[in-house]
């Protein structure tokens, strides 16, 4: 069962502009999908994370969608956002019945939780409240009516690329996916990027077993692809998985990566590591943009003396873009037509809109492995409407 209610969303006028979420739109017109809000006094938000988890790293990351929290609030100019954590412990029952109990609280709006079970859960549960769900979760199957996911997509990333690749004369495609549900969802979203992407075709898909046999086998079949006209391999895997041995043998197979582009689904600079493999040397994938990263980084790093979890600053994101939202003086502003607006706001990743299907758009970098070391090809764009969108 999926929520039924639209969801709404918000942006930030910052202190620290080069970090914090800026609304890229003068005004969000009011409308309904969410609850109406009191801009003169403190905005109650609640913020869902799995504290309280049996596994140590779900306390962790709780620990750091706090802090990130809490930094975007400092760095608010001109709005009071009254937060509130509820501990999920992972769990979706639990989740159900905190998120229930934030709206009873007065909660306008859900930031989080990160599990897509929990996510779906929670925003069923305040559904008929007509609270908004901006959840971390990065699962497109969730999204809709009253819950957004905030979390990086395939379907985001096979866009970014594809419209890269065919930009680059290396728009004929094979793609090599393992059989398992999750690089099935992979294929689809490249296989849906392709048909959305002028001067971009599919070539052939070529599924494989999760093993090292599976992987072998599928060898002949994509180099019989290449020599029949593909000009990019976009592959699924990562380095934990079939990316290694995949390249090994594609290059002793005699696909040569000159010629043939490999492009990545998953980022290839994590682990750090990934960038000793030979066979990934001159591959293309998508990261967010480094910049904005590294500046978020450091100072998450000053404030609380570590490195932030890799999604700590999706809290970060979805606390400052409710502020901006609010700081517009607008009732309204908790509802989908302002959390959708098309501009978008500037993330401390770079920039991202939310869609009115509940998925989102962020603005990626195009990377490259060159001497094992990664190399911005095409930067991330600063707008929607610019170059990689």
């Amino acid at each position: 069962m999926f929520a039924v209610f639209r969801s709404a969303r918000k942006a930030i006028a910052p202190v620290f502009a080069a970090l914090s979420v800026t609304a890229l739109v003068a005004c969000v017109p009011a409308t309904t999908g969410g609850p109406s809000i009191n801009t003169s006094k403190p905005v109650p938000v609640a913020l869902l994370v799995p504290g309280g988890s049996e596994n140590t790293g779900d306390n962790i990351l709780a620990q750091s969608l706090q802090n990130a929290a809490r930094l975007a609030i400092n760095d608010l100019e001109g709005v009071n956002i009254d937060l509130r954590i509820y501990n999920t412990a992972g769990d979706a029952g639990q989740a159900a019945a905190q998120a229930t109990a934030a709206v009873q609280d007065g909660a306008k709006i859900i930031l989080g939780p990160v599990y897509s079970a929990s996510a779906n859960a929670a925003a069923v549960a305040v559904a008929p409240r007509g609270v908004n769900v901006l959840s971390f979760s990065n699962n497109t199957a969730i999204a809709g009516g009253n819950l957004f996911i905030l979390g990086p997509t395939f379907d985001n990333t096979a866009d970014r690329l594809i419209r890269f690749a065919a930009s680059q004369g290396k728009g004929n495609v094979v793609i090599a996916h393992d059989n398992s549900e999750a690089g099935q969802v992979a294929q689809a979203a490249i296989s849906g990027a392709i048909s959305r992407t002028s001067g971009a075709s599919l070539k052939e898909s070529v599924p494989y077993e999760r093993s090292q046999q599976g992987v072998i086998q599928a060898i002949p079949t994509i180099r019989s692809a290449v020599a029949g006209g593909a000009s990019s391999v976009f592959l699924t895997a990562g380095s934990e998985g079939a990316l290694p041995l995949l390249t090994q043998l594609l290059d002793e197979s005699g696909v040569d990566p000159s010629e043939t582009q490999y492009i990545g689904l998953t980022r290839w600079d994590v682990p750090p590591q990934t960038l000793e493999l030979p066979g990934v040397q001159g591959g293309w994938f998508a990261t967010p943009d480094p910049t904005m990263t590294q500046r978020f980084s450091d100072r998450y790093a000053a404030a609380f003396g570590g490195a932030p979890h890799s999604i700590g600053g999706l809290a970060y994101d979805g606390i400052a873009a409710i502020g901006a939202l609010v700081q517009a003086g607008n009732r309204e502003a908790l509802t989908a037509s302002a959390l959708t607006q098309g501009a978008g706001f500037q993330g401390v990743n770079g920039i991202f809109r939310l869609r009115g299907n509940g998925t989102n758009e962020r603005g990626l970098a195009v990377a490259q492995i060159q001497e094992k070391r990664v190399v911005i090809i095409s930067a991330a764009p600063r707008s929607f409407g610019g170059t990689g969108f």
